[in-house]
């Protein structure tokens, strides 16, 4: 059997979010720009959105699944601060300009280039989006990042989830699809439509881009 099948196996068997493991720096991120009205892309049952809403005024949250949108709507249905809409990206309010914007493991899901060109529009003067991407591995630098990733995942699986899990937790039930971009497709695309921004590949087969809108104007 394949080394990837054993790994996924022993993943079910002790579970931990590789999204999460970004959590911090991603609310970091956000808050070094004085971020006060954020929009989370994709939120899942809102776990990044509260760590978010630690650090700015409101948080808006979008999130196509029903039943995960559910659970994170209970879980903040006592915070007049988070708002989470059962919605994908296409049903914000498009008038609408936020300080932040964040996704993770949420732009694979959509078309690339249209979908950044949109997002560079929902940024007010000076916003920052912020991502934690996934792409489809090609080339020896993907192998050689992978790697490492590979010896550490089960390392992290048994320090974050020591006990066998019968079941995924509830955060990690949402759909997923594969990654179609490699990560050279990812640079060219956010080259073109986000002009200086910044791309680092990080461990777990994910990147993350961070990307500064001009303060004299919206990112549209």
């Amino acid at each position: 059997m394949a080394l990837p099948s054993h790994l996924d196996r022993f993943n079910r068997r002790h579970p931990w979010s590789h999204n999460d493991h970004y959590g911090r720096w991603v609310a970091a991120q956000v808050a070094s720009c004085g971020a006060r009205h954020v929009l989370d892309v994709g939120c899942g049952t809102g776990n990044l959105a509260a760590l978010l809403r630690r650090r700015a005024a409101t948080v808006t949250g979008l999130e196509p699944d029903p039943a995960t949108a559910r659970i994170a709507a209970e879980r903040f249905a006592h915070d007049p601060a988070v708002t989470i809409v059962h919605t994908g990206f296409a049903g914000r309010d498009p008038q609408r300009r936020w300080d932040a914007v964040t996704l993770v493991a949420v732009l694979h899901h959509l078309p690339l280039v249209p979908t950044l060109r949109e997002l560079r529009g929902c940024l007010a003067p000076g916003g920052r989006l912020v991502v934690v991407g996934c792409h489809r591995e090609a080339g020896p630098a993907d192998l050689i990042t992978a790697l490492p990733a590979m010896v550490a995942n089960p390392i992290m699986g048994l320090v974050k989830h020591p006990a066998r899990a019968d079941a995924p937790p509830l955060h990690m039930t949402a759909p997923t699809v594969d990654p179609q971009e490699t990560l050279a497709d990812i640079r060219a695309a956010v080259a073109g439509e986000l002009p200086g921004a910044r791309i680092r590949r990080r461990l777990f087969w994910r990147y993350t881009l961070v990307y500064d809108a001009p303060a004299g104007r919206s990112g549209a």
